[in-house]
């Protein structure tokens, strides 16, 4: 990548972290800890990683896939910096107070109080690391890969990006009681 794209790459990744200081978002765990993997429970989304930064990286993957579809002739670092833009404004407005309560109202996540600056700023990277592997994989393993990373999460704790994105536009009873073991 260029050296004024990454320059740009780094304003946008910055400004987004200023704006979760400005909004009061934690730095960390307010636990006082710090550890790499964030499990279900109070850790989640607290931690650098989670079960949802795979959906970060799907993110990633679909941002390139229809940047590649609409903005063809845009270079990869142009569309590179609207990814990284678009996701840098989810990771604000998720820690709103509105779509924080729209998660514990819709969701089972009763007990979500959003994301530290941490997680949202590797939420940003995981992104990234979507965008690149798109740009370097053939299609067909792209596909799989987002397959995959929706799979696993949806094998394991109920959830996946697909859920995710239903359970907030349309909530379903018989889906929320799916995923708290019901």
């Amino acid at each position: 990548m260029r050296s004024r794209t990454l320059l740009a790459a780094v304003v946008i990744f910055a400004a987004a972290i200023g704006i979760l200081v400005a909004m009061g978002r934690p730095p960390i765990c307010t636990c006082g800890t710090v550890t790499f993997w964030g499990s279900e429970g109070p850790a989640q989304s607290q931690m650098i990683a989670d079960w949802y930064s795979l959906s970060h990286i799907v993110h990633g993957l679909l941002f390139y896939a229809a940047l590649w579809l609409v903005a063809r002739r845009w270079s990869v670092g142009q569309r590179f910096l609207v990814a990284l833009s678009i996701e840098a404004l989810w990771e604000i407005a998720e820690n709103t107070p509105m779509v924080i309560d729209r998660y514990r109202e819709a969701t089972v996540a009763l007990g979500y109080s959003g994301d530290t600056i941490i997680n949202s700023a590797s939420d940003i990277a995981m992104m990234g690391i979507g965008f690149l592997a798109a740009r370097k994989l053939p299609l067909w393993a792209a596909v799989l890969l987002v397959a995959l990373l929706e799979l696993v999460p949806l094998l394991v704790i109920r959830d996946n990006l697909t859920l995710n994105v239903w359970m907030l536009l349309a909530p379903s009873d018989a889906i929320r009681a799916w995923q708290a073991g019901g």
